[in-house]
């Protein structure tokens, strides 16, 4: 049993998948997992045209393949483990790059876009704040206006003052206490020789 299986029993049947969609780069494994399936289909899929069929078969179709079965795993991780989310960017992106001279032009172009923007997508991700968070700093942020105690950018400001207030200040060594070094002695006044 894993641990956001527990996490989602308290919300709502209808609200589940929005919930477990907003804490993974959705958007990203579903464009990634798209855009390996034009650049593994089309070196092996071939249309009918009424009589005529039309393939676009090279010679190159494992790698083709292999490319595009990796790219749906990687659309499938950033969903499932998102943690692994900037390397599963990285490693769509160059996929995607590697797809042009290896699968038909990245899958007729398409592919190639498709897993390119989900891998810049996963990579600049981030996890966003829990809507549940957000309610409780409003709550307190209205308690605090109700009590009179400054609160937003004129409390950041107090603590400031005070904090820079208590700070201590360190002691300034007298003249005669300072030890002569070799080169305050040659300094001769505070001029150097220059040769």
């Amino acid at each position: 049993m894993s641990a956001e299986s527990t996490a989602s029993r308290g919300v709502p049947s209808e609200n589940r998948f929005r919930t477990w969609r907003g804490q993974r780069p959705f958007w990203a494994g579903l464009l990634t997992i798209l855009g390996g399936v034009p650049i593994a289909y089309l070196p092996y899929g071939d249309m009918r045209l009424g009589n005529m069929t039309i393939a676009i078969a090279t010679t190159a179709g494992a790698g083709a393949l292999i490319i595009g079965v990796l790219l749906i795993t990687l659309g499938l991780t950033m969903w499932f483990q998102p943690i692994v989310r900037v390397f599963a960017g990285v490693a769509a992106i160059v996929l995607g790059l590697v797809s042009i001279p290896v699968s038909n032009f990245g899958g007729l172009v398409v592919g190639f876009l498709l897993s390119l923007i989900g891998g810049g997508m996963s990579i600049a991700w981030a996890p966003g704040v829990p809507v549940e968070e957000t309610a409780e700093a409003e709550a307190l942020q209205g308690e605090h206006e109700n009590d009179g105690q400054p609160h937003g950018a004129e409390a950041r400001e107090e603590t400031q003052a005070v904090a820079f207030e208590k700070a201590p200040v360190p002691e300034q060594r007298a003249a005669e206490d300072a030890q002569a070094t070799e080169t305050t002695i040659d300094a001769n006044g505070g001029r150097n020789s220059a040769g």
